[in-house]
């Protein structure tokens, strides 16, 4: 009678599923179908009564104990549901119930052989229906660490670019000047702000507009050593901490960050303004030190405005000819 609970389980929760895909009222939902199974678990123990329970109604028959074959016919429509259930959700639970199911079944047609209790189908489907129970908590432990591993990733990641989020990005800077502050080896922080964001954004679109953002994140995830940390910092404008790292190895990183952007052959054509700020062990706050490097980066932006927008001079000779 157990295994045909569970079978009704199976089977119950498929329904509801299929059925109810979106839960508006779990709690009412859970017990209707928990009242369901149990009223039909009953249904079926009052028309099993008479069967005997500890020596199968026909010793020598191919089948012994057909009863056996109730629950086992359950799991069968089961295993054909969650089949077909795996082609849309893949996740190790739903493996591992689907592997459970097909053990059920099978302790079934083990125990459709059994003649009298403790016999070897008897032990055999016992073994099966236990190992089941297994395979399905260790499928529910292994969904709830991958869930668990989602959700620590998505609070410390930027969704769009998958870098380090501005929460990571404090947390690795703390970390990063109590070191400092320890064994007095600096570390650098580079800001870097991508140049005619909003332009890109009229001219093709927000989608490119966002290509592009991960297009910088791509280069800074790939270009940086293990140990550095790469983040957005907000916006168009992203952090990158260099552990144990001097100024002169900070402007060559901040230099070859922008001959790969300079060198991408895709358009549209990607550019970035960079700001270094050094931590050198001197008791300086962490938004100090994220200000000098703005101080900079917003410098050298400035610099390239009044480059890009200045006026050309006529020739000398020109200005006489118009005379």
């Amino acid at each position: 009678m157990s295994r045909i609970t569970l079978g009704l389980l199976f089977v119950a929760a498929l329904v509801v599923e299929h059925f109810l895909p979106r839960s508006r009222h779990p709690r009412r939902e859970i017990a209707s179908a928990l009242l369901t199974v149990i009223a039909s678990t009953y249904l079926i123990t009052a028309a099993l009564r008479r069967l005997p329970t500890e020596v199968s109604p026909h010793p020598g028959a191919v089948i012994p104990s057909p009863q056996q074959l109730l629950p086992a016919g359950i799991f069968l429509i089961a295993i054909i549901w969650y089949r077909r259930r795996l082609d849309l959700e893949d996740s190790a639970f739903d493996r591992t119930i689907y592997a459970a199911a097909w053990m059920n079944l099978a302790a079934q047609l083990a125990a459709s052989q059994s003649q009298r209790l403790l016999d070897s189908p008897f032990v055999l489907a016992q073994a099966l229906t236990v190992a089941s129970y297994a395979v399905a908590l260790g499928g529910a432990l292994l969904d709830n660490a991958h869930l668990f591993e989602q959700v620590r990733h998505l609070a410390v990641s930027d969704p769009l670019t998958g870098l380090a989020n501005y929460r990571r990005l404090l947390d690795v800077l703390e970390a990063e000047t109590e070191r400092t502050n320890r064994n007095a080896r600096p570390f650098a922080v580079l800001l870097l702000d991508l140049d005619g964001l909003k332009k890109i954004n009229d001219t093709y679109g927000h989608l490119v507009g966002s290509h592009a953002l991960n297009r910088l994140a791509h280069i800074l995830r790939i270009h940086c050593r293990a140990i550095d940390t790469a983040a957005r910092y907000g916006g168009d404008e992203f952090a990158l901490v260099l552990p144990e790292t001097q100024r002169e190895e900070a402007d060559r990183v901040a230099n070859r960050i922008r001959a790969v952007m300079a060198s991408d052959p895709e358009k549209p054509a990607l550019s970035a303004s960079i700001g270094i700020s050094i931590y050198e062990g001197h008791g300086e706050r962490i938004e100090k030190l994220l200000s000098d490097a703005d101080q900079q980066l917003y410098a050298e932006k400035q610099r390239r405005a009044k480059r890009n927008h200045a006026p050309l001079n006529p020739h000398p000779h020109s200005r006489a000819q118009k005379a």
